[in-house]
């Protein structure tokens, strides 16, 4: 999938939503025990309701993994339900991966030849070679971690080098030369939402990634003006907030009426930042 084939589900879908998949076995409805397969049921049930709201998924392997082999065949058929029913929607593993040239082949060639995603969220500290393998893939995405909005993510990322930039920005610089707009994008967290207007001086047509809005407590209109630009070039996700905006019966409900308020306020920022 290219920059332009995203905006256009962007445009089609009055949308930049993604939505998490951060599946927590332990919160998901209890009556969903009772099925061979838990984590994919309750996905299956919460992708059928929000699809037409948003235009991405993001899978965190972290909440597959946890259950061993029965969480990777949870994800496998995640992404599968999406391909066979919803075969429009941008789909991320959010794995962050990062290891050296061999490695990172490896890896590049389990999410996008086995497990068919679009994109795979990477760490990139280890410099070019953890993610120039992701690039030999026609369509196919590498996210490389930028500006994130954890607590302690300062200690490292906003350190000033020498020359003047911080950590984060001299990331940004560097890899924007190792592939294109069509193949990478950066996260940078909802809560550092002003800084995104620095981020876009560097790279002003390049997509970005942007957690934390929702359970996060980050502000999406900040987003948008901030980080918008002509293209709307933001996916912004949201997990928690959407996925278990009930525990009950009426979930799928809950969820669907949580990713349409969502979708409707980016309806109204795509009208009035972008004119679409």
């Amino acid at each position: 999938m290219t920059a332009n084939q995203i905006f256009e589900q962007i445009k089609a879908k009055k949308s930049f939503l993604c939505v998490g998949l951060d599946t927590d076995i332990k919160k998901i409805p209890k009556h969903f025990l009772q099925c061979e397969d838990p984590i994919f049921e309750f996905n299956s049930a919460i992708i059928d309701v929000t699809a037409p709201y948003t235009v991405a998924y993001k899978p965190n392997l972290a909440f597959y993994e946890e259950q061993g082999v029965l969480g990777w065949h949870s994800f496998v058929r995640t992404v599968q339900y999406i391909r066979a029913n919803y075969p429009e929607q941008f789909i991320i593993a959010d794995a962050k991966r990062g290891d050296i040239g061999n490695t990172s082949a490896m890896y590049a060639r389990a999410f996008f030849e086995q497990c068919d995603v679009d994109a795979v969220t990477l760490a990139p500290y280890m410099g070019s070679d953890t993610v120039k393998p992701f690039f030999d893939y026609a369509g196919k995405w590498g996210v490389i971690l930028a500006l994130t909005s954890n607590p302690s993510a300062a200690e490292f990322e906003m350190l000033t080098l020498e020359g003047g930039d911080k950590v984060y920005e001299r990331v940004i610089k560097t890899s924007a030369e190792w592939g294109s707009i069509d193949n990478t994008m950066y996260v940078v967290g909802a809560t550092k939402a002003q800084m995104l207007e620095g981020i876009r001086e560097l790279i002003p047509d390049h997509f970005l990634l942007v957690p934390g809005v929702g359970a996060q407590g980050g502000s999406l209109s900040q987003v948008a003006k901030y980080g918008m630009n002509s293209r709307c070039g933001l996916l912004v996700n949201s997990s928690r907030a959407i996925i278990y905006a009930s525990s009950a019966e009426d979930f799928a409900e809950k969820a669907a009426h949580e990713a349409a308020l969502v979708q409707s306020e980016m309806a109204e920022l795509l009208k009035t930042l972008c004119q679409l």
